[in-house]
């Protein structure tokens, strides 16, 4: 018979070593990765914002992710250039739904962009959260995975033409860019202005980004109280200087597409010169608003620079998409979300506090509530830009 090797105590000793290895395992399984996929012009001419969108929402990541972490995931930020270019935008999407760890996207910027590449997520059931997109296709679709956090072109035109009308405005030329946003906008501004009775001189589409000789001409010959550009600033300034160097004295207006620290760096003074220049806009200041005192420090403190417009809109879409995710996890029987899941947790959020504001979204996307604000530029430095007078501070509803 052979001999015991093993007695009682070293049989306990070795089953304790193996509870306490399958305990040290379990500790150290690798979390599920999650992603969080941005959008925004990262290169190019409209660079300057999109970089701090993903900035924005990086910071957002970095400091509200830990719920996440509890629960056993790994988040992620994905960050995709779109160059502010629509076929570059719907390839990245596509790129993007085909990554099964995705769980939602930050961005555009471009209007433009958003509604192509939104087609996308819809098709997939990605959801989709906006800091910018102001056109009213964004929403009207009705797909339930696309939102946005900020106001509408249909509502920001009017208040640009109410503000011209009320600041004794008799006269306008209306400017374009020819693209869904700075067209949209555009056309809600003239349709305004006109209900107000302002006279509109002219209304032309340019793609010129260089030399606006010809298009000057008429305006120079009609002299109108105020010139409106609907777009984005590296077009908008470069008009808007051409036109004080042949020698209009008038108001310049432009839309939040111009709200880039990059208009002083092309126009300088002439943007003060004359009657001045606004924009209208649904994203103030980071500072006008009661939350940002602390994003603004961190913001700082981490890219050695203040925020360029959006990039707290950035912050907040990001603290939705982390905490629809959080939400989808616990829901789930087994704790993993999926994309359909948190496309239905985000548009069932009510009053969630971001930085910004509070967000209950409507059935199409829309926030129930957005702030309006017509800005006036104070100075020709770049750096300076966050300081912009705010003249005219509106919350309205979406239309219904």
């Amino acid at each position: 018979m052979p001999k015991q090797l093993f007695s009682l105590g070293s049989l306990l000793a070795v089953a304790g070593l193996t509870l306490a290895l399958c305990a040290h395992s379990a500790v150290a399984a690798p979390a599920k990765s999650i992603k969080i996929a941005t959008q925004s012009p990262l290169s190019g001419d409209q660079s300057v914002v999109g970089v701090d969108i993903k900035r924005g929402a990086e910071l957002a990541l970095e400091q509200l992710g830990k719920p996440l972490a509890d629960l056993g995931f790994k988040a992620e930020l994905a960050p995709f250039d779109d160059q502010a270019n629509p076929d570059t935008g719907v390839a990245n999407a596509k790129r993007i739904v085909s990554d099964p760890d995705i769980m939602a996207v930050v961005g555009h910027y471009n209007s433009g962009v958003q509604i192509p590449s939104s087609e996308v997520y819809h098709t997939s059931g990605l959801a989709n959260v906006s800091p910018a997109n102001t056109n009213p296709k964004v929403t009207t679709r009705g797909y339930a995975e696309i939102n946005r956090i900020v106001g509408r072109d249909d509502v920001q035109g009017v208040v640009g033409a109410d503000f011209a009308s009320s600041h004794g405005v008799k006269s306008v030329f209306v400017v374009h860019d020819k693209t869904a946003y700075g067209q949209g906008i555009a056309e809600f501004f003239k349709k305004r202005a006109e209900e107000k009775g302002l006279k509109v001189l002219g209304y032309e589409g340019t793609e010129e980004k260089a030399n606006f000789d010809a298009l000057l001409s008429p305006v120079i010959a009609g002299n109108p109280d105020m010139v409106f550009f609907g777009g984005m600033t590296f077009q908008a300034a470069v008009l808007f200087k051409q036109a004080r160097e042949r020698g209009y004295e008038g108001i310049f207006m432009s839309d939040d597409g111009f709200d880039s620290s990059d208009a002083t760096k092309i126009a300088g003074q002439t943007l003060l010169d004359g009657g001045g220049t606004y924009y209208s806009t649904v994203s103030g200041p980071a500072s006008v608003y009661p939350g940002t005192a602390k994003f603004i420090k961190d913001f700082k403190a981490k890219y050695n620079a203040d925020p360029q417009p959006y990039a707290a809109q950035g912050y907040d879409c990001m603290a939705i998409c982390l905490k629809a995710i959080e939400n989808a996890a616990k829901a789930d029987a087994n704790g993993v979300p999926n994309r359909a899941a948190v496309a239905m947790a985000i548009r069932g959020l009510k009053d969630f506090a971001g930085i910004t504001g509070t967000f209950t979204f409507n059935e199409i996307g829309d926030p129930t509530m957005a702030q309006y604000f017509v800005i006036k530029v104070k100075s020709p430095d770049p750096a300076k830009w966050s300081e912009n007078a705010v003249v005219e501070t509106l919350n309205l509803a979406p239309p219904k």
